[in-house]
């Protein structure tokens, strides 16, 4: 029954950081990015069957403590995409030698890509049912954040030229597709952190994975061409589709960067490379961020790495 215990009490810390967004200040919100990590770290380190405990306890909690209704945003948001991704995580399959060949990384990151799309329509269909009466509601929320009518968030500096009414319209469009991107990297961080903190104790099941030769499968491909006809179709489809490309654009991103790490291995100043990069990322994102994301599409369509004859991603180990 430990699996219980951890369960349970990995649910009652993941509500506490989900919760404490109430509060309203900057650092309850990075707090709220990290409520997930616990339930990643008992489902990969007790099983998913804690990992599902730890799903209901957080979500019960949170009902009581505050409405059903965040409750259910836990569960839905949080807690059981964390479990799905660890249990898809610690797939794996035995040969007659006794070797096992565990899920590859980058179908896993497929996985979150997915994951992110899904969690974010059933997130705007809790909002409301219907997609105009959601745009509405959307438009409503970010023009009074816009106008600084939210307490502790000052207004920002609308570029000149364009209203709060013009800005709220446009931001309303691309919130699919925006709430997609952001959540590719959230969760990817905290399963990385939770395998991580889990390998470390010795408990995590697979060998840790040379992650540098992260390749997105070319499925990938086919769900980006499949969404980019969707975006174009009305209500829920297109929202749907929006935000299955804006996560498929943070996928390829990842990917790009571990085909950087990957193909500048034992190459001279690849430190100093790595560090340009990061920084870049840091600095001006929005001008690197999309050229990184290209490099991964390009090198999940024409499998460069695979051309270049680097290692596969990872080596079957025994049991």
């Amino acid at each position: 029954m430990s699996f219980v215990v951890a369960g349970i009490g990995a649910g009652l810390v993941s509500a506490l950081l989900f919760a404490v967004v109430i509060t309203g200040s900057p650092l309850a919100f990075l707090l709220s990015y990290a409520a997930p990590l616990p339930v990643f770290i008992v489902a990969l380190g007790w099983r998913h069957l804690s990992g599902l405990v730890a799903a209901v306890a957080g979500a019960a909690a949170i009902a009581v403590a505050l409405r059903y209704q965040a409750g259910l945003a836990f569960a839905i948001g949080i807690a059981l995409p964390a479990w799905a991704i660890s249990y898809q995580a610690l797939l794996g399959r035995t040969d007659q030698n006794g070797t096992t060949e565990w899920y590859p990384v980058g179908r896993l990151l497929l996985w979150v890509i997915g994951t992110s799309a899904l969690v974010t329509l059933m997130g705007a269909m809790a909002v409301a049912g219907d997609h105009e009466a959601y745009r509405t509601a959307m438009q409503r929320s970010i023009t009074a954040v816009l106008s600084g009518s939210v307490p502790g968030m000052p207004p920002p500096n609308l570029p000149t030229g364009f209203t709060v009414d013009d800005v709220a319209s446009v931001l309303a469009v691309w919130a699919p597709f925006l709430a997609g991107a952001a959540f590719v990297p959230m969760l990817a961080a905290n399963l990385w952190m939770a395998a991580k903190a889990v390998h470390l104790s010795g408990r995590l099941p697979r060998p840790w994975p040379f992650l540098p030769a992260t390749n997105l499968p070319q499925e990938a491909l086919a769900v980006t061409a499949a969404a980019l006809v969707l975006a174009f179709m009305p209500g829920f489809f297109g929202f749907f589709g929006m935000a299955i490309l804006g996560a498929a654009v943070s996928g390829f991103m990842l990917n790009g960067l571990a085909g950087i790490h990957e193909m500048s291995m034992g190459k001279p100043m690849r430190s100093g490379l790595l560090v340009a990069v990061y920084l870049g990322l840091v600095i001006g994102g929005t001008i690197l961020l999309p050229l990184i994301a290209i490099f991964g599409f390009v090198d999940c369509l024409l499998r460069l790495r695979a051309r270049r004859g680097f290692p596969p991603p990872s080596t079957p180990t025994p049991i």
